[in-house]
């Protein structure tokens, strides 16, 4: 009689972990044993970066409109998603108004297009605290004069006061 007890359990058990997995809400740092035997091959780590404040942060890119059709779209919005996934607040310090640069670059990794080229920033300085399991969304837009139909390029975003925190996404561009 405890042999269908014990499957009920297990099953039940199984579904609760692949539900909590699924939903991004809950993403969590370190994984329970029993996690770790459900998906061994599995892994959440971190990035390792060179600044050891800002371990524990991690950045998503986002470029829309993909396909990019030259021919209707003058702009490419840029979304960068900084997220915290450490268990401690880390404090980001910025000498400027400007938080992120983006650039566009060609597929010989050429500067096309600077995002900082056409705003101005002042000189006053600000802190950004990044509490833990907190994101911060940037949402820019950039010229896309420079580009050409049927071409590979590069967006790179990186933050220029921590050189470690930058990502970069390919995108073809349509006709």
């Amino acid at each position: 009689m405890r042999f269908p007890g014990v499957i009920f359990t297990l099953f039940f058990a199984t579904a609760l972990t692949v539900c909590a997995q699924n939903s991004p809400a809950t993403q969590p740092t370190k994984r329970s044993w029993f996690g770790r035997i459900l998906h061994p091959f599995s892994s959440t780590e971190l990035p390792k970066y060179n600044d050891r404040k800002l371990r524990g942060l991690t950045l998503e890119l986002e470029l829309s409109p993909q396909p990019l059709r030259l021919s209707e779209t003058r702009q490419l919005g840029v979304r960068l998603t900084l997220t915290n996934l450490s268990k401690r607040p880390i404090t980001l310090v910025f000498p400027t108004e400007q938080r992120i640069e983006i650039y566009l670059l060609g597929s010989t990794e050429r500067v096309l297009t600077k995002w900082s080229d056409n705003h101005a920033f002042e000189e006053k300085l600000a802190t950004v605290i990044v509490n833990p399991q907190e994101r911060i969304e940037y949402n820019e837009t950039i010229s896309t004069r420079e580009l050409t139909p049927n071409t590979v390029f590069i967006a790179e975003v990186f933050f220029p006061r921590y050189p470690d925190l930058q990502i970069r996404k390919k995108f073809l561009t349509a006709p």
